[in-house]
């Protein structure tokens, strides 16, 4: 890794990526929209049903170039230079755990939306057959499109999706209130908090995505307004279908929230836009993983000639997809596996770990006290979803597999 200059747009990867030669802050904007958003949007409700976030992705590339000399590479990267081999190797499990569930969990939902909408005409396959369509699918831009500046192009199309799903299924809510008559609702229910924590901070979960988006940038000094507009942007989104969502549907709320709105050329139209967003957004979380396998197993042009780096790239990717589609067929329960995911690794990954690094890595006696309060409370939140969260959405989970 070379010595960088205080202009980062002058940083030279080890992958042999110059910035010069990466995609716009506007393309990074809908990375992030299109990674963060999504099944998110469509899960809060739900989260909201179940127990009634402060986002550190600021801080966390902030870590990559704590010491003033070098841009570090990924999140991995930032868990060693804090703690060691140990919390490279912690680091590293949450994140292919998050990183490979979610795409599992998106071929999932795209899987079944389509055996859904195909059931009854000539295109009628079992939801197995059109999982491995999908990864079929997604398999094309994931394995040939290197870096994450390639893959760009898809998230302003997933993010476009997004926001087209989320109207159609509150203009139908909206339309459909005066049948819910028997709806209950909760402003808190305490015995469901830490899981309902687990799905929220599962919906603001880009975090071991960031450090490879920020690298696609041709102006990494954007970064901030980049995350900020972005986040901001998943906001926005995830409040016009979270509200609503609950306020209507109460507790018979559903997970994704489309499958509460009555069966409708509307429903339908909101299954095919939702399943092309996951589509779009997979090989984005893909390549993101793929990158730091490719680091480990040191899959790049500096080890090997441009053929074999070729080939071992495909191969590497290939298997990677083939695992993808055997446990997405393997697993159902949408909603509950959502919430372990989020339980599991998010909370570590977007909540407690980013802080940690932060303060092991620039120190504590010099911040302010304000900040150590808030930067405490956010540890508190981020354990409390993990330990308590984890156990409520395997117990969930195994409920869901004793009645099925």
């Amino acid at each position: 890794m070379t010595v960088v200059v205080d202009d980062h747009s002058s940083v030279h990867f080890d992958h042999g990526i110059e910035r010069k030669a990466q995609g716009s802050s506007f393309l990074a904007y809908f990375n992030v929209v299109c990674v963060v958003a999504g099944t998110g949007a469509l899960s809060l409700p739900y989260a909201l049903r179940q127990g009634g976030w402060i986002d550190t992705g600021i801080i966390l590339i902030r870590c990559l170039y704590h010491n003033g000399r070098t841009r570090l590479s990924s999140y991995q990267e930032i868990a060693y230079d804090a703690f060691g081999i140990v919390g490279s190797w912690v680091a590293f499990f949450f994140t292919f755990v998050i990183l490979l569930g979610v795409s599992v969990l998106f071929m999932m939902l795209a899987g079944s939306n389509l055996a859904a909408i195909c059931q009854g005409t000539s295109a009628e396959l079992s939801q197995p057959i059109w999982t491995i369509i999908c990864c079929a699918v997604i398999a094309v831009p994931f394995v040939f499109f290197r870096s994450m500046k390639e893959v760009g192009f898809l998230s302003a199309f997933g993010a476009l999706a997004t926001v087209v799903t989320i109207l159609i299924v509150l203009v139908e809510a909206v339309k459909d209130q005066k049948n819910q008559v028997d709806v209950h609702t909760d402003s808190v229910i305490w015995d469901q908090f830490p899981i309902a924590l687990s799905s929220i901070v599962f919906s603001f979960g880009g975090n071991p995505v960031y450090a490879h988006v920020e690298a696609g940038m041709r102006r990494p000094q954007d970064w901030n307004k980049v995350v900020f507009g972005g986040l901001t942007t998943c906001v926005a989104m995830y409040l016009l279908i979270a509200v609503p969502g609950y306020a209507i549907y109460g507790n018979k709320v559903a997970s994704p929230a489309y499958d509460s709105i009555p069966e409708s050329p509307a429903k339908i139209a909101a299954q095919i836009i939702i399943t092309l967003h996951v589509i779009l957004a997979c090989p984005i979380l893909l390549t993101s993983l793929s990158l730091d396998l490719e680091k480990m197993f040191r899959i790049s042009t500096f080890h090997h000639s441009r053929v074999v780096e070729f080939g071992l790239r495909v191969a590497l990717r290939i298997i990677m997809m083939v695992v993808v589609a055997a446990i997405a067929i393997k697993v159902p329960f949408f909603g509950d596996f959502l919430s372990l995911l989020g339980a599991f690794s998010n909370c570590g990954l977007v909540l407690i770990f980013p802080v940690a690094f932060y303060l092991r890595l620039t120190g504590i006696r010099n911040k302010p006290w304000y900040e150590l309060i808030v930067s405490f409370l956010i540890i508190v939140l981020g354990v409390v979803g993990l330990v308590f969260g984890t156990i409520s959405a395997v117990k969930a989970l195994v409920a869901d597999f004793q009645g099925a």
